[in-house]
């Protein structure tokens, strides 16, 4: 359904003020040792879930290999993404709480696959709770960096100029994440040249 007279593209969503407007959905992929963006995609969808695997295939694809661990936010977990993403990588994400079924959250679900059924049994661990915490202090704070540079909305329509913001967005982070990383490089003959 086409939600904008001007974006053919942009898909009402459900804002954080409660309201709704037609937008755009932008996703970032980091590395959570360095905080450097290592994947980036904007669809519209107006929701995360269907969108684990893309990026997997998208770091398959940039980088030759997929990640051993992924930290994801729980929007992005459903059976058939979970199914998928534990063949070639070890997912850690909360367990959605069904109040309505009599199991519990870590238990295996009649439903479940084989894959399903060993995330939701790693996730009830205590060590796959202590490693899914690391994700407020590295994926998010790439989020946050990214609205506290202005990165709120896009100005531009369509998917393909929105991602270019997105890239656009991440280079200029990388740059930056380099200096912090490794200063040693402005000091270089070769860098003080270049200036």
């Amino acid at each position: 359904m086409r939600a904008s007279t001007t974006d053919a593209d942009a898909r009402l969503m459900k804002m954080p003020n409660g309201g709704y407007n037609a937008a755009l959905n932008g996703q970032l992929c980091t590395d959570t040792q360095t905080q450097v963006i290592v994947g980036v995609d904007v669809t519209n969808a107006g929701v995360d879930q269907g969108q684990l695997c893309p990026m997997i295939e998208q770091l398959q694809r940039r980088y030759d290999r997929c990640p051993d661990e992924y930290l994801v936010d729980g929007g992005f977990v459903t059976r058939e993404q979970i199914t998928a993403a534990e063949k070639k990588v070890r997912v850690y994400a909360p367990v959605p709480d069904n109040s309505k079924s009599k199991l519990g959250p870590f238990d295996a679900h009649p439903a479940d696959s084989p894959e399903m059924a060993n995330w939701r049994a790693r996730m009830g661990g205590e060590a796959a709770q202590e490693i899914y915490k690391q994700r407020a202090s590295t994926a998010e704070c790439v989020n946050a960096i990214a609205r506290q540079r202005g990165l709120t909305r896009f100005t531009v329509r369509g998917i393909k100029k929105a991602r270019c913001v997105m890239m656009l967005f991440a280079l200029a982070h990388n740059l930056m994440r380099t200096v912090a990383l490794a200063p040693m490089l402005l000091s270089t003959p070769l860098a003080k040249n270049a200036f």
